[in-house]
């Protein structure tokens, strides 16, 4: 950190975080010196081929999945469009119906608001006051010819953890496809997509101290969404394009950390951290709401509303403290 940024104080990790310096220096090697084309068949390229293998079967443990259902992209956001656009384009034999709810992130809700303009149907849920989704009523809105269901595992804005597991087993006894954006559950909650049921998880690096740039699609076995880009055979012929080996080295290793940590009996404090700033504020200021769900939401987020209080206009008056009312 610089020094002039010593008397402020970040509380924004849900926008981004700092890259957590054993992930920099794993990834420094293969900036500087490890150079190789991770297709080249020589020993400079056979180097870095073991390095993104490896970072993929990292990636794996922490998803609970085996090391090929891991395609390596440049974040969340392609991702989630390599989902969502992937699984229409593969199963428009089979329908063209899609389901997702009002909260997702704008990488999921802005494509699917694309395919609606090429003639998908799309029928968007609505949530509670505290910002779940009824997983009845996300089945109900199947039907027939829908094709694929998008509900986040984690709201980026207030928390609120959604009911994925249950509307992937819902689903997945329709023989409909099943995506969760997890970019903002990944290192604060378990996210194991043999747990989940679902077909699809999308991750972005920069969530869980991995680099900007970098993320991940999961995918379950049999899940073949169609490519994006077309060109030569990387990441097992699903995203063509030489591998940014540094970053996903740095992904890797977000990701072994992230399990460990998730795995430790004591867990990271967030929670603990969390709660006492919730407490704090409301015993200064008890008219204070709390957004999202008091108990099923994740442990690092606090979204708190201030009666007669714009957002904009409290942040504004409280610089040296980095906060967002909303998404990033």
């Amino acid at each position: 950190m610089d020094t002039q940024d010593r008397t402020f104080i970040y509380l924004d990790h849900n926008a981004t975080t700092p890259v957590e310096p054993r992930v920099a220096r794993a990834m420094l090697p293969y900036i500087l010196e490890h150079f190789g084309n991770p297709s080249s068949s020589h020993r400079y390229g056979q180097r870095t081929r073991q390095a993104v293998e490896h970072a993929r079967a990292q990636a794996a443990g922490l998803l609970g999945i085996e090391p090929g259902g891991i395609v390596f992209t440049s974040g969340g956001t392609e991702a989630n469009n390599h989902a969502i656009l992937g699984a229409v384009l593969a199963r428009e034999d089979r329908g063209d119906h899609v389901v997702t709810t009002a909260v997702e992130h704008p990488a999921v809700l802005e494509v699917c608001r694309h395919l609606e303009s090429r003639g998908v149907r799309l029928t968007v849920v609505g949530v509670d006051r505290t910002g779940r989704v009824d997983p009845q009523e996300v089945l109900a809105a199947c039907e027939p010819r829908t094709i694929l269901v998008s509900v986040m595992l984690a709201n980026n804005e207030v928390g609120t953890l959604q009911p994925v597991a249950e509307i992937a087993a819902g689903a997945r006894a329709h023989g409909i496809w099943t995506h969760a954006d997890c970019a903002q559950a990944a290192g604060k909650i378990p996210v194991n997509m043999t747990e989940l049921g679902v077909d699809m998880v999308s991750l972005a690096g920069h969530k869980f101290g991995a680099p900007k740039g970098v993320g991940l699609l999961a995918l379950g076995p049999g899940i073949r969404p169609a490519n994006l880009m077309h060109g030569a055979g990387h990441e097992q012929g699903r995203r063509p394009g030489t591998e940014n080996v540094a970053q996903i080295v740095g992904l890797g290793l977000a990701c072994e950390l992230a399990a460990m940590a998730l795995a430790d009996a004591k867990g990271p404090p967030l929670r603990r951290w969390r709660d006492r700033l919730q407490t704090r504020l409301q015993e200064a200021f008890p008219a204070a709401r709390i957004h999202g769900h008091l108990d099923l939401r994740l442990p690092n987020t606090l979204s708190i509303g201030f009666p007669g209080l714009l957002a904009a206009d409290l942040m504004a008056l409280m610089p040296e403290v980095a906060v967002s009312a909303g998404a990033a």
